[in-house]
């Protein structure tokens, strides 16, 4: 892989992604909910942080923008269709668009559903999707501002990348997430296995994330729904839990 991807733990279970370009030298943010832990991590490894993307506007993926660019006066790129509530945006792009780092092309997608005007960026070389909250370690984020319908949609564009793209979602839920995919599908003999390994990563304090396309198609029961409704059942009992 040409990307060095960089995971950087802040708030309670964010997951901010440092990635770096060798070739160009040039260094990108997803998501900085948090600017001081992302500006040290970029000084210790020499890189200069030249970039940063947003997939949406929540403050959990934005916070940290401002004080990045002021640090380094790199450009900030998000989704267009949450450009009034970004105010710190210096490109907006939606789906069909590219975004660049170095000479690597990422493709935008739109994916609505969490928020209104959520985004991913997927490098198609690199086969590697940044997906925000959209896409979850076995599951998939609320439907705070789209529906079910949306979110079935993204999981069968995302689903389409195919097996081997890895998955750099915004969070650690896949304990909380597997729990509850094993109400939904108790005898999922691949969601035992995975689950008893994800409860001894966790136990040893390590990340469950990136996930693979080729997981979640086995272990989540959001990218595993037959149907919208059934996404929406399964949602609907999700935020119950």
């Amino acid at each position: 892989m040409a990307l060095e991807i960089i995971r950087i733990p802040v708030l309670s279970d964010n997951y901010v992604w440092l990635v770096h370009e060798p070739v160009s030298g040039e260094t990108m943010v997803v998501d900085p909910a948090v600017a001081e832990p992302v500006l040290a991590e970029a000084e210790a490894r020499g890189w200069t942080i030249t970039q940063i993307w947003n997939t949406h506007w929540h403050p959990d993926h934005t916070g940290g923008n401002a004080a990045i660019r002021e640090a380094t006066g790199c450009t900030i790129t998000g989704p267009a269709a949450e450009a009034e509530r970004i105010p710190t945006l210096d490109r907006t792009v939606t789906e069909g668009d590219v975004a660049r780092l170095g000479a690597i092309e990422a493709h935008v997608l739109d994916v609505p559903a969490h928020t209104a005007g959520h985004i991913a960026f997927h490098f198609p070389a690199e086969q590697v999707a940044f997906v925000g909250d959209t896409l979850f370690a076995m599951g998939c984020g609320r439907l705070f501002e789209g529906t079910a319908a949306q979110m079935f949609a993204n999981m069968r564009k995302l689903e389409a990348l195919g097996d081997a793209t890895r998955i750099y979602c915004a969070h650690e839920y896949t304990q909380s997430n597997g729990r509850f995919a094993l109400t939904v599908e108790p005898d999922n003999a691949a969601l035992v296995a995975r689950m008893e390994q994800v409860n001894a990563m966790r136990e040893r304090g390590e990340p469950t994330v990136p996930t693979t396309i080729a997981l979640e198609r086995a272990t989540n029961p959001f990218m595993r729904a037959g149907s919208v409704d059934q996404l929406a059942a399964r949602r609907a009992a999700k935020d119950a839990a």
